[in-house]
């Protein structure tokens, strides 16, 4: 699984920062230099952990104690390139992410975020994440939100790897970096696992993940990145006890789901 890893160094002038990778550490930090990778065709995301086909939607579901959360990915074929330095010469698909809520779990449901995340993969299979534009409602305070947001090149923003190509156990890898605002961080716990969801599977072979931001300490994700599944089929919410999301499908069960957010202010800052 873990291939071609001469062509990795190379291009991609990867740091591991630990000693005995290759003897069973369990821990190191991957340092990629955006600027020595090689991006010949960014928006083709073939990842096999990860595939970014546009035209297709990941359908995911959870049920915790605030109601029923539904939640759908689609691969668009929209793409972005006005990136600041030094990512100025990408291009990178956007992938929409709607987020519902019902709090009866009856089917009717409110929008509670709308995302639009953006994504180039390199020569080495290595998907970055170039930023993100958002907006949600905070039903609380009954306002509009778009904390979070954020672009590769804009106020010190630094792009990270969502995905790698050649994923290693124990590495640890930056996702994404606007001070204060986005700080998310990877690691690869197994690089062969299996899944069993309640509507599909079992699904082996299996990538886990770790993800985890200094912002929310205590707010853990495991993901399971499935090649038969064909991408993301298993997320694990670790804060107190676990929330399961899982893949149900590529359409929306039956419900109400709007296109909008409520009407509301935006929230102070």
């Amino acid at each position: 699984m873990y291939k071609n890893n001469s062509n990795i160094l190379a291009s991609a002038a990867i740091t591991l920062v630990a000693m005995g990778i290759g003897s069973g550490a369990t821990a190191a930090n991957l340092d990629i230099d955006f600027e020595a990778a090689v991006f010949s065709n960014p928006t083709l995301i073939d990842n096999q952990y990860w595939p970014q086909i546009p035209g297709t939607s990941f359908v995911y579901a959870a049920e915790n104690e605030d109601g029923c959360e539904v939640n759908m990915v689609s691969v668009t074929s929209d793409t972005k390139s006005d990136f600041g330095a030094p990512y100025d010469s990408i291009v990178a698909l956007e992938v929409e992410d709607l987020a519902w809520l019902s709090e009866e779990c009856d089917g009717n449901y409110v929008l509670m975020e709308k995302t639009v995340d953006r994504y180039a993969q390199d020569d080495d299979d290595n998907i970055w994440y170039l930023g993100e534009d958002t907006e949600a409602y905070d039903d609380e305070e009954n306002c509009l939100s778009n904390e979070g947001a954020w672009e590769a090149g804009e106020d010190n923003a630094e792009a990270g790897i969502v995905v790698l190509g050649a994923p290693i156990k124990g590495l640890a890898y930056k996702q994404e970096y606007l001070e204060d605002e986005a700080e998310d961080m990877g690691k690869i716990l197994k690089l062969s696992t299996t899944v069993e969801l309640e509507s599909f599977g079992p699904y082996a072979d299996c990538l886990k993940t770790k993800e985890w931001t200094s912002l929310d300490r205590g707010n853990i994700e495991h993901k399971f990145y499935c090649p038969s599944g064909g991408g993301l089929m298993l997320i694990n919410e670790l804060r107190g006890k676990t929330l399961r999301v899982e893949y149900i499908g590529q359409t929306l069960p039956d419900g109400t789901y709007p296109s909008d957010l409520p009407a509301a202010p935006v929230c102070p800052e």
